[in-house]
């Protein structure tokens, strides 16, 4: 999502890197993960609410590259005065881990809705990130889902399906539209289980968030100039959406995403975005009057028993 000797994994990382030593539960607070999952859940669906505002007045695109931008430049100065130094060698691991997590993820989906695959079917796709990490998971990095987790995976998956199902359509885009959002997905997957497997990659996170931002605001803005222009709308609603999506939806969710992988096992942090479809629409009804219907009622509990039964496997 360095020259110095990297540090070492959390106990309990697992991999070939991983040293011997006591699991994580021996050291952490009961408390610590659910609270990680709350925070994780609310940044990962809030980022609805800053596109719903930011795209009133400009394209996905050139929201994404303000929303990296400014982001990667706020974070800037503490990735370079706070943590160990910064060497090539390491900048350029977290360049390549940001342009799989932040541009070819984020970029590919705005791109199917820009050729017009429909946003249910691409949030829908999205949000099956967790099925594919699990999946990964056990050949990449010998994390094994028992039973209970593969069939609380399934529950999740079905009451993301329920929630989502009045907004699913096939629409008229091209077939590679439709491949490139399935693919985008996929890739922030295996970034995911990469991003576990080499200790390489785990330089504090707020150094390796602000390579990650600023390498997609620079694929983003030769995407963003190649439309028509950097230039951002001096509106009100764009603003808005900015600092929510730089606030919430960047700072918070990714800084605990990439946080909670090095504490807990994959499979368990990319569960919890299972719950991010039901609480997208809480985020709606509450910010924007939009209706609540009693499919969507059931596909949070559906949902929530799923992702109980694989947190708990």
């Amino acid at each position: 999502m360095p020259a110095d000797p990297p540090p070492s994994p959390p106990p309990g990382a697992v991999g070939p890197d991983a040293p011997p030593g006591p699991p994580p539960s021996r050291f952490a607070h009961p408390l610590l993960w659910p609270a990680m999952a709350g925070l994780l859940i609310l940044g990962w669906s809030s980022g609805f609410v800053g596109i719903r505002y930011a795209s009133e007045e400009a394209s996905v695109i050139l929201v994404l590259f303000w929303r990296t931008l400014i982001a990667g430049v706020l974070l800037l100065p503490f990735a370079l005065f706070f943590g160990p130094r910064l060497h090539l060698r390491g900048v350029i691991a977290q360049a390549a881990f940001g342009v799989m997590s932040v541009f070819l993820y984020l970029g590919g989906f705005s791109l199917a809705i820009e050729q017009r695959v429909p946003t249910g079917l691409v949030a829908l796709i999205s949000d099956l990130l967790p099925l594919a990490i699990a999946a990964l998971s056990q050949p990449v990095l010998g994390e094994r889902l028992s039973r209970r987790q593969w069939t609380g995976t399934a529950i999740a998956v079905a009451g993301v399906v329920i929630v989502s199902r009045d907004s699913l359509a096939l629409g008229s885009a091209p077939f590679w539209a439709y491949a490139l959002t399935v693919a985008s997905m996929l890739v922030f997957a295996f970034a995911s289980v990469i991003h576990k497997k080499r200790p390489s990659l785990h330089m504090p996170v707020h150094q390796a968030l602000t390579i990650h931002l600023l390498t997609g605001a620079v694929l983003f803005g030769v995407w963003a100039a190649a439309q028509g222009g950097l230039a951002p709308p001096l509106t009100r609603s764009f603003a808005i959406g900015q600092i929510w999506l730089v606030l919430i939806a960047t700072f918070l969710a990714y800084s605990v995403y990439y946080t909670s992988l090095r504490l807990f096992p994959v499979a368990r942090v990319s569960a919890a975005i299972y719950l991010s479809p039901p609480v997208t629409m809480f985020w709606a009804w509450a910010l924007f009057a939009e209706p609540l219907n009693m499919a969507m009622l059931t596909g949070l509990g559906v949902t929530l028993v799923g992702v109980w039964m694989t947190m708990r496997g």
